[in-house]
């Protein structure tokens, strides 16, 4: 019997992915575990394997956006009749079709051309776009926008879409449920040449609405420098013992150990905001900002207070070579329960790290950096290093904040009381 292949959720709260491209054609053999195709969701491009083997008997949905649970392809044996399968994918979608369109009457006319039209017609009617936003015509928007309209009680029939053809995306939703045009005021013609437009990735738009939820939350930050003498005489000891081949420790290894080992002992700030309740886990996930082409990418490692530092360096390599090379797993990416961003080897002295919601804090690191300290005697040099510690008020309380860094703090200075 055939085997339907449906878009599958790959994190928690995901609804809908784009298809990128797919990986095998139409009459292709498939193995169980192969790479299957491409899946563009709001957090990461990543391979999906298929769930069954076989042939490729039919692609129903080729490329761009669906809804998690569509049916996209069909796998089955070499000559098998297919057409019962297509008839319940075209009708599943076709009730999809019309749950997200115009109410009352503007539904009828599709009930109506379902009931006439074939199985493989009704598929190439859905897959084909739509001629507007009119009646009888199906709404496009992207499926963030559509689940965006559905959270905040916004009819897409009402919205002029600024995306391609005319079609709804999230910002046009937002920019409505703010009270703002439906789409940005006419301007001006631009020379040709002047202006180049790149279109937002899923990973840019999840950027920026998850930015704007930061914004949202009240936040505050505080600051401590650490001396990071015997830190970095650690991190030049490990790297002595590091083994031809092996992941090279870095000062963000070292950092990562301290702050795992001291959210264990500060567990209100291993924590999440969860609207009606603040959720203490029980392991430190350490969230690692990395910068890639499409954007920033936070992966987690995850239990790292359990690891050692060589270890962690080994995960941290792993996790931020994926990224770079948009290999990255949704399991990668789920889970984080505290976050760093280190921008210490940009040369950048201190900053403030945006809030990584719904987690309590994100810790920013600055570079190390050798300043005069006044002694007994006068004036001694240490390489001190600036740690900067954003936080969420609704979570956390300004003196468990400064304690967990003082904690982060000590265990830098004196790295043998983490370990």
């Amino acid at each position: 019997m055939a085997d339907e292949v449906k878009l599958p959720r790959l994190g928690q709260g995901m609804e809908s992915g784009t298809i990128v491209k797919w990986l095998k054609a139409e009459g292709d053999h498939v193995e169980k575990g192969e790479p299957l195709y491409e899946l563009d969701t709001d957090k990461v491009t990543q391979e999906v394997e298929a769930e069954a083997s076989g042939v490729l008997l039919k692609i129903t949905v080729a490329e761009g956006d669906a809804d998690v649970g569509t049916t996209i392809a069909i796998i089955g044996e070499q000559g098998e009749d297919i057409s019962a399968v297509q008839a319940s994918t075209a009708q599943q979608v076709e009730e999809t079709s019309q749950e997200e369109g115009s109410p009352g009457a503007a539904r009828e006319p599709e009930r109506e051309r379902g009931r006439q039209a074939t199985a493989a017609e009704q598929i190439a009617e859905i897959r084909q776009p739509a001629q507007g936003n009119g009646a009888g015509a199906r709404i496009k928007a992207s499926p963030l926008a559509r689940r965006i309209a559905r959270e905040r009680g916004i009819e897409l029939g009402s919205l002029k879409g600024t995306g391609p053809e005319g079609r709804v995306v999230a910002e046009d939703v937002e920019r409505a449920a703010a009270g703002g045009p439906s789409a940005p005021a006419p301007t001006a013609p631009v020379p040709a040449g002047d202006v180049e437009r790149i279109p937002l990735t899923s990973v840019r738009r999840t950027i920026a609405r998850r930015l704007t939820e930061a914004w949202q939350a009240p936040a505050f930050q505080i600051a401590m420098s650490a001396d990071m003498t015997r830190a970095q005489g650690l991190h030049a000891r490990l790297a002595e013992q590091t083994n031809e081949g092996e992941p090279r420790t870095t000062v963000t290894d070292i950092l990562t150990k301290a702050c795992a080992a001291a959210l264990m002992r500060h567990r209100a700030v291993n924590a999440l905001w969860a609207e009606d309740a603040i959720e203490l886990h029980p392991s430190a996930n350490v969230g690692i900002a990395v910068a890639i082409e499409a954007g920033l990418v936070v992966p987690v490692i995850h239990q790292a207070e359990r690891l050692t530092i060589a270890e962690l360096a080994a995960a941290r390599a792993d996790i931020v070579a994926r990224a770079r090379d948009n290999r990255l797993r949704q399991e990668d990416l789920d889970g984080g329960t505290f976050t760093i961003s280190n921008l210490g080897m940009f040369g950048v002295e201190q900053f403030v790290a945006v809030l990584n919601p719904p987690q309590a804090a994100i810790l920013a690191v600055g570079a190390i950096e050798s300043k005069a300290v006044p002694t007994e005697t006068g004036f001694e040099a240490r390489l001190l290093m600036t740690l900067t510690l954003t936080c969420d008020h609704r979570s956390l309380d300004g003196a468990t904040a400064a304690d967990f860094l003082r904690t982060v703090k000590a265990f830098l200075e004196e790295p043998g009381l983490m370990l």
